[in-house]
């Protein structure tokens, strides 16, 4: 029989070791993740073709009071484990709001092959009825109504700008982290550049559809 310091000497040196297995293995499963952010913020593209703005600190989706346009329920953290382009705007849908409509649409189909890892997302931000006219072209959207003082608890415009002139990306984990400051079809291009770039940094650990 062991001694009883003995015994508890390899308890504490077993309870060590455990320890630092579960840290390693967490380091492991973290790792594709911090790399592929580490290739965004720290190896920036150059010489202004970049237009997102990274979040820092990212923010997660909260528990919003959102609701689908039946009138139904709906939980914005359901739409995790996908990359979400969203954009913000009053149901009468101004022309600014049209526009990165049309934009979200395109860029998704920009992507190729890596559209079906983005998702495109509409948050509508009052009571009122959407159109029939844009109902058609939101056939591969998701729309769903947060109240604009709810959204506000989430997503911030740049200084200046309404939440309505940009476009928000969140991340398959469900974190906000960039913001496109005004798409337009003139600077578009740089849009396309920085979500294929988060794309491709993010190919080891992202799949394209939901668990």
């Amino acid at each position: 029989m062991p001694a009883p310091s003995d015994a508890l000497a390899q308890d504490v040196q077993r309870t060590r070791s455990g320890r630092w297995k579960m840290l390693l293995l967490a380091l492991v499963c973290a790792a594709p993740v911090a790399a592929s952010y580490f290739s965004y913020y720290v190896w920036r593209p150059g010489g202004g073709t970049s237009l997102g703005v990274l979040i820092e600190p990212q923010r997660p989706i909260p528990a919003l009071a959102a609701t689908d346009l039946s009138g139904q329920p709906f939980d914005l953290r359901k739409l995790q484990g996908q990359w979400l382009l969203v954009s913000v705007g009053a149901a009468r849908c101004d022309a600014r709001c049209e526009s990165n409509l049309y934009l979200q649409r395109q860029l998704r189909e920009s992507l190729g092959k890596d559209k079906e890892r983005v998702d495109w997302v509409w948050l509508v931000s009052d009571d009122e009825r959407v159109p029939d006219r844009l109902r058609p072209a939101l056939g591969q959207a998701t729309v769903v109504r947060v109240p604009a003082q709810a959204l506000a608890q989430w997503l911030t415009p740049e200084a200046g700008h309404p939440l309505s002139d940009a476009l928000y990306v969140v991340d398959p984990m469900g974190h906000w982290m960039m913001r496109f400051p005004t798409v337009t079809k003139e600077n578009a291009s740089k849009a396309k550049r920085d979500l294929a770039r988060l794309l491709r940094a993010s190919a080891s650990w992202d799949q394209p559809g939901r668990e």
